[in-house]
This record gives structure tokens, sequence and C-alpha cells, in this order.
């Protein structure tokens, strides 16, 4: 079984690294008697991470003049959209998907049996090179990671409802209209997956609904699999040597952890966090967290805060990663939309509870006061009761290892990757039957 999982970048961003943990799950795993051959062809290197080498994973752009190439693509894609984009704060918030590398006659396509898509924008593959992708015929698995496969360009379409029938004044243009380029892309999409078999694996059954409601994918079938961790490097630590591994010093003050790949990005809702952390601070005097952040960017808000704050900047190593969750009493996640957050899984995977908005696929994470708390969507005072219950929980070790079981349950490299072999071995018996 031979398995070629395509995905723009390697480990830069959340659907990356969860395309790679995917990818390295399968290397374990045997079809039969028979190991599962998985290669991860990855469009380019991010300008924030570097080529890593990595058994199975193949760089589209493996030269200068390839890697320049990529870019220029990127480029391309971003200035097309840029005369349409509302204003700046949506740039990278809506693909068209206009520009693209021919990827069909690439050795790990043609070698493949089944190709298994991830997040394949931002100039990896247009709609005309997956329009050739599907004409090969192949069996073709596409994890959804947002809403972008069903929508006319956005990733999350912050509460629009226009992909259900057909997208059209949208709200990420600056000139919305029957006719504007998300209706334009959204009936280029439709042409391509009328004649397109595709099974969609999203990892939340709150994405699985909403994309089978949108016109475009309500005809497709769907299998929910969740995403996979290795919880022999994301697991509970020592708290003294997570301090000692950041650089923290040791204190009986509790922790709260707040990470994103940008502390800025509005969807991730600092905001309520800050705004709980008031509420936390007013009504419950005696709690005295510090507060610890990981990301790209500081938030203007970071100086209101009402306790000590420590911005950790980006953490790129597993090891800083796993420190950071254990140094901590509780990680937040005030994200206003999202689908299975990796930062809650890992959090999980580390013995650490989560406290979040009750929305996308978040609820089928945590239970609620058993590994976590969740807080109704947008409700500061909600996020500050579930900080405070944490915080003064009698029997705090109880969530930890509730938190810790519940990870080992649902997103376990083994349990995972056999899903995924199944669905494979599937639509392989289905191909060889016609």
């Amino acid at each position: 079984m031979r398995v070629t999982h395509l995905s723009t970048y390697h480990l830069f961003g959340g659907a990356a690294v969860a395309a790679t943990r995917l990818h390295r799950a399968l290397q374990q795993q045997s079809w039969g008697n028979v190991p599962v051959e998985s290669t991860m062809l990855v469009g380019t290197a991010n300008r924030l991470e570097t080529h890593r080498a990595e058994s199975g994973v193949l760089y589209l752009a493996n030269n200068f003049l390839a890697e320049q190439t990529a870019f220029g693509r990127f480029v391309a894609e971003r200035l097309y959209f840029l005369p349409h984009e509302r204003d700046h704060s949506v740039r990278f918030q809506f693909s068209p998907a206009k520009f693209g590398a021919a990827l069909d006659f690439h050795p790990a396509i043609q070698q493949a049996d089944i190709l298994h898509l991830h997040w394949i924008n931002f100039g990896f593959l247009s709609l005309n090179g997956l329009q050739s992708l599907f004409n090969l015929g192949k069996p073709i698995v596409w994890t959804l990671h947002d809403q972008w496969a069903f929508t006319g360009g956005c990733h999350y379409s912050r509460g629009c409802d226009h992909f259900l029938s057909n997208c059209h004044r949208c709200p990420y243009l600056k000139k919305p209209s029957e006719n504007d380029l998300s209706h334009r892309i959204f009936s280029q999409k439709k042409a391509i997956f009328d004649k397109a078999r595709i099974h969609f694996t999203p990892p939340s059954h709150w994405l699985a609904t909403e994309a089978q409601r949108s016109a475009l994918l309500r005809e497709f079938p769907f299998t929910v699999i969740p995403y996979a961790i290795d919880q022999t490097i994301f697991k509970p630590i020592d708290r003294a040597e997570a301090n000692a591994h950041l650089e923290l010093p040791t204190t009986n003050q509790p922790r709260l952890l707040f990470g994103s790949a940008n502390v800025t990005d509005v969807r991730k809702g600092f905001r309520y966090f800050a705004e709980a952390l008031t509420l936390l601070h007013q009504q419950h005097p005696d709690v005295t967290p510090e507060i610890l952040i990981f990301g790209k960017g500081r938030s203007y808000l970071f100086n209101e805060l009402p306790y000590p704050v420590r911005h950790l900047g980006v953490l790129t190593s597993a090891e800083d990663i796993v420190a950071a969750y254990n140094a901590a009493d509780a990680m937040v996640v005030p994200s206003l939309e999202d689908n299975l957050p990796n930062t809650v899984i890992e959090a999980m995977a580390c013995g650490t509870p989560v406290v979040g908005f009750r929305t996308g696929g978040i609820p089928e994470m945590i239970d609620h006061q058993q590994n976590g708390y969740l807080a109704d969507i947008g409700s500061a005072q909600q996020l500050g009761d579930g900080l405070a219950f944490i915080l003064e929980h009698g029997s705090p070790e109880i969530l930890r290892q509730n938190a810790r079981q519940s990870a080992e349950n649902r997103f376990s490299e083994d349990v995972v990757a056999k899903q995924h072999i199944e669905l494979y071995q599937t639509l392989m018996s289905e191909r060889v039957k016609e």
C-alpha cells in the first residue's frame, strides 16, 4: 500500500503538523504483513522553517531555482487576490487557488495507490492542478483542515452561510456582488468536483457537518478521523524539569498558557482571554496566576493584563512545546472558529487540562469539568469561570490524569493510523472491483 500525502508545508502551521504526524504514524504500520509505504510531497519550506530531512518527506522545491519558482507562485497568488481583498486583515484568509504546480507526472504521484490531500493552498496546488490529479483516477482521500474545500475561497466563513447554496457577495471582498470572485471560484470548484471521486476525512464532526451541508460536498462520502499525536513525545513530565527547560523560576504560583501561530489572529480570541483574566482578577482576588504565551507577535493587550506575562516567543522544537504545556496548570483556547486544534491535543497528551469556547471541534475534545472547561462562545465571564474552576480545583491531579487518558483513547498514533488504513483498504478494493 503506497500512500502519497500532499501538503503545502512540512512543519509550518497546524495542518502541516497534523499531516506530518499522520505520515509518521503510517510509517510504523503494516497492511497485512507488508509495511505501509507513506510518502509526503511538500510544496516548499516556509520562510520560518528550513528544509528538514525526514524519512519519506520529499520537497517539490528541492533546489534554489525551484524554491524561487515556488515563492513566485505564492506571490502571484497573493497579487491576484490583492485587488479583491476587503482590507489587509483578510489577505491570508482567502485562497483563490489560481496558481500552482503541475504534480500529476511527479513520481510520488504516479507510483501512489492512494493520494491523500491535506492543506494545499498558497501556490502549491491550483484548481486546475486539482483537476489534473482527479483525472488520474486514483483513490483520493482529502483531510479537511478548514472550510476552504467547500467555500468560494475563504478558509473560515465567520458566520456567512452562502456556501450552503452558492457563494456570492463575499464579506472578504472589497466589492461583493452576485458574480464576484467567490462566486466564480465556487462555480469552478463545482465543475471540478462534479466528476471527482473523493473521500473526505474531516478530523471533527463539526467540520464534517458543515461540509455535508454545503452545496459543493454534500454528495460525497465522509469519515471523521481525528488527528494523531506521538504520545511518547507529548507526555507529562516533572514540573521542575519543564521549568528548567524554559528557564522559568520554580514557584508555587499557578500558570496559564495561551499559544497560537499568530497571537494577534482575531480568530484565536486573545481579546476574550484578556477580558476573562480581568474578571478573574476582580472576582477571585486570591488567585494570582502568571501568564505564559507562545507564538508570533505581541498583542497590545499584553500590557493591560492584571497578571505578569512571560512571552516565550515562537517555540519550534517539540521539547520546548512539551515543556510549555507541562509548566502550565491549564491551556486556554478561546478560538472563535476552529476545527480540531493541535494545541488542545498536545496539551491533553501532556496531562494539561484545557479551557476553551464551545465552538467548532473543541467540544468534541474537552469533557466539561472532567479534563477541562467549556464556555459559551464569546462569553468572557464563562471563560473566567473556567479558569477559576481549574486554578481552584481541589484535585488538580484528577484533571491532569483525565486529560492524558482522553488523549490516549482518542488521538494515539496507532488508533488514528489504523482508521486511515482501513479506509485506504476499502477504497483500493472498490477500485479493483471496477
